[in-house]
């Protein structure tokens, strides 16, 4: 059964908050009480983009959603002064969307529900301005205990596919320490300019949404508690690959070895 149907049989004689539970969690909602909503997808897979878009609309339907951040955009990038009825020109502009970085017809199904419930969309990632000052900024090796950058440093080496020369791997280190760093002052600021009750939405890579590695992390730096924070994940990786609060079904779409596609580069 797919995530967002509602079983035939759910019990009617339920008590309205329970009930009202149930159904968000055939749905594919978490629970109304954590702040920030991590959700951790594989860029390639159309299903779990689709996931996120149907979870974007339950949760502003339900008047939950202060702000969507996404990994895909920019940090400053954002929708805040459209309208809901703004085109996709007019968004993809507000954001300062790289088309060459990130595919809009994956992702705009994401935005657009945002937008049209009149939720902003923020850019959280590092702006690509920064990147060559992040690799050269030597206090973030300090930023996480030696253990999560070992954890890290694996992760980057086996995401280029073992290609990645080692003196290299430093520099790519410290971004993606400060991309996390970057997502999550976003969600920190968005947090701050929401209504008392709402949550946040933070949609990045995998990586970056780990519970041991990623922006959850960060989060707890800026004065976050790990309560406060739910993580999904999607597809059928073990938990203790890539800690999360849940793990969502998701189809597989198979597509070309990016590891021959680097190769090749």
């Amino acid at each position: 059964m797919s995530p967002v149907e509602v079983p035939m049989k759910l019990p009617l004689c339920l008590p309205p908050l329970l009930l009202s539970l149930s159904l968000a969690a055939w749905a594919g909602i978490p629970p109304s009480s954590p702040r920030v909503l991590l959700y951790g997808e594989q860029h390639d897979q159309p299903d779990q983009q689709r996931q996120v878009a149907q979870a974007v609309r339950e949760l502003a339907s339900r008047q939950r959603l202060a702000a969507v951040v996404l990994e895909m955009a920019e940090q400053g990038g954002s929708t805040a002064r459209l309208p809901g009825t703004a085109d996709e020109a007019s968004v993809k502009e507000a954001l300062r969307w790289s088309a060459a970085a990130w595919p809009w017809d994956t992702y705009k199904d994401v935005v657009m529900s945002a937008v049209r419930a009149e939720v902003p969309v923020l850019g959280g990632n590092l702006p690509r301005r920064d990147m060559r000052e992040a690799m050269q900024n030597a206090s973030l090796d300090g930023l996480l205990p030696p253990a999560v950058n070992d954890q890290l440093r694996t992760a980057i080496r086996d995401g280029h596919c073992g290609l990645l020369p080692q003196e290299h791997e430093g520099g790519m280190l410290r971004i993606q320490l400060a991309r996390d760093q970057s997502m999550a002052r976003t969600v920190v600021q968005a947090l701050q300019d929401a209504a008392p009750g709402r949550q946040v939405l933070l949609l990045s890579g995998a990586q970056h949404a780990a519970r041991d590695r990623g922006v959850p992390l960060h989060l707890q730096q800026l004065g976050l508690k790990a309560e406060e924070l739910h993580v999904t994940m999607f597809g059928e990786a073990p938990s203790d690959v890539l800690p999360s609060d849940r793990t969502l079904p998701a189809a597989f779409s198979p597509g070309p070895d990016p590891c021959e596609q680097l190769r090749k580069k």
